[in-house]
């Protein structure tokens, strides 16, 4: 049984947490219990009662369990404070230290990421570099819409080349008018070697609904991270 992986996208706004909540819904249908984790979330706002990041709280209402926000996603940044704020030293640690918290409540956690596998969270440090550190196996969200054929497969490359294991992609419709769907698919089908875990088609309001239908999770099921 896989005990945690990481979800990353092709670039930021692909639908990486939409597909964690799907993943999410599709392992609790099987009776697990599933947390999601966002250690570095951007996009976070200033509120009355703290920092709040919607990403967050997605996956806090899609969990088996109710954990409290600052759990789920340890630094909440705003859009602006990507690369000014002073992160600790130690950053990988404590990352790891919230993802060991949680592989003890859960019988699966979900990592989610932030925007693409390159994405700097220091001006020298990768977040895929703890990934790499961690050997932990990767789902990749597709965001298909123009251009997204060539970003898969620098995506894949880029995941496959770091020597971690690519456990399969989703393909997220993000833009409903997009000409040639199916022989966007079929292409990036035959060039990336991991299987095609499900298509999530194009829905408003995705992250209030159930879409774990959207998904073939058997492919996984056999897979053990230790």
């Amino acid at each position: 049984m896989l005990t945690h992986f990481f979800v990353t996208g092709t670039d930021s706004r692909v639908g990486k947490t939409i597909v964690s909540r799907a993943l999410l819904q599709a392992m609790i249908a099987q009776g697990k219990v599933v947390l999601g984790y966002k250690p570095i979330a951007t996009g976070s706002q200033e509120l009355a009662d703290g920092v709040r990041n919607k990403d967050a709280v997605t996956l806090q209402k899609s969990s088996s369990v109710s954990y409290p926000l600052s759990r789920i996603t340890p630094y909440a940044l705003s859009d602006e404070d990507i690369f000014t704020s002073h992160l600790p030293k130690n950053i990988f640690e404590q990352m790891t230290d919230g993802l060991h918290f949680l592989r003890q409540e859960a019988e699966t956690v979900v990592v989610e990421g932030c925007d693409g596998w390159r994405t700097l969270i220091t001006p020298k440090r990768r977040f895929s570099d703890w990934v790499v550190q961690l050997n932990m196996p990767v789902i990749l969200v597709v965001g298909i819409q123009e251009g997204c054929v060539s970003q898969a497969l620098l995506a894949a490359e880029a995941i496959i080349a770091d020597g971690v294991p690519l456990l399969g992609w989703v393909a997220n419709r993000i833009n409903p008018c997009l000409a040639h769907y199916a022989e966007t698919i079929s292409a990036i089908r035959q060039n990336i070697k991991a299987p095609l875990l499900g298509e999530i088609p194009y829905l408003p309001r995705a992250e209030s609904r159930e879409m774990a239908q959207y998904l073939d999770l058997s492919l996984l099921n056999e897979l053990s991270v230790a």
